[in-house]
């Protein structure tokens, strides 16, 4: 029986990865270490798709760990969140448990993962400047021709973007010093959803999000003063949302173009995990319309080395 480290189950937004990891979290008595660029950020629940709910299986609730972790406004990295992941890590383990890693931003499951060397990244307002006047496709080409990784599925704002080069040229000028980062001997499992219904899923939740509030999410986070600019930042559901509060886009507008916005954003993670396997990793892929015992029966198993 293979000695595994660390369960993680991936997949696209829209794939019900987050209800099977607590169902496994459940039935392996473990606890689950979020991989969501912008579920850490507290208040911005709706937007994110955080689904606390999914956390509760049969009345017990599964801790989770790197949700809620940050004030909405604040620019957290990957290199944060690798620290964070470790101390989240080694807690569980503390317990003898076998933690569960669940998520869609592939940055954040390949940098714990693979366990790369990075890097706090100081800002450069010379760079910045110089940058600043490119539109989103000059940038995102500039920024394809590095051959560092960098996080290709989020860079839908040209702030982002910007970030994303100031990361690279940073790491050109500067040798990245070694940081222990532990070898993880990991199960992957990705959770592979039908395009078709994937889509489907996308519109109905994005309707019933807007149903539940999400529009006053966003405008309450501006009234606590969070700048709209710093909201846009996070791109998809805040960049659209902000947009139509504060008056630049019409409520269809909004909802058409965060839709189709979505769909490209989940065909990117796709397309990130399938990298993912050509660097080298092996994801089991179940399919999301198996019923939960199967996807269960289907991990135990692979822990077991069938």
């Amino acid at each position: 029986m293979p000695d595994y480290d660390l369960i993680a189950i991936l997949g696209p937004t829209a794939s019900g990865k987050t209800p099977f990891a607590a169902a496994l979290a459940y039935e392996l008595n473990t606890e689950i270490i979020s991989a969501d660029s912008r579920q850490i950020y507290r208040g911005m629940d709706l937007g994110t798709g955080k689904d606390l709910a999914d956390y509760t299986v049969n009345g017990r609730t599964i801790p989770y760990h790197l949700i809620d972790i940050a004030e909405p406004g604040y620019k957290y990295n990957v290199f944060e969140y690798q620290r964070d992941f470790l101390i989240s890590y080694e807690s569980i383990k503390q317990k003898g448990c076998l933690p569960v890693l669940c998520g869609g931003t592939g940055m954040y499951l390949e940098s714990v993962l693979k366990g790369y060397k990075l890097m706090p990244v100081p800002e450069n307002p010379e760079l910045r400047a110089r940058l600043a006047n490119h539109s989103l496709e000059e940038l995102t080409e500039i920024l394809s021709q590095y051959k560092a990784l960098h996080n290709s599925t989020d860079v839908d704002t040209v702030k982002r973007a910007i970030r994303a080069i100031e990361i690279e040229e940073y790491y050109a000028a500067n040798p990245v010093p070694e940081r222990e980062f532990p070898e993880l001997n990991s199960l992957i499992i990705g959770v592979d959803i039908d395009r078709e219904l994937r889509r489907e899923k996308i519109t109905r939740r994005l309707k019933q999000r807007l149903d539940e509030g999400m529009v006053d999410e966003v405008r309450r986070l501006i009234e606590q003063g969070i700048a709209p600019d710093d909201l846009i930042y996070y791109g998809l559901e805040y960049k659209y949302l902000t947009l139509y509060v504060i008056g630049k886009l019409t409520y269809e507008e909004m909802f058409s173009g965060l839709e189709i916005a979505i769909h490209q954003f989940a065909k990117r993670q796709m397309t990130w995990f399938r990298g993912m396997e050509r660097r080298g990793f092996t994801i089991h892929w179940v399919s999301a319309g198996l019923p939960m015992e199967e996807k269960i029966a289907f991990v135990k198993e692979k822990l077991e080395g069938n």
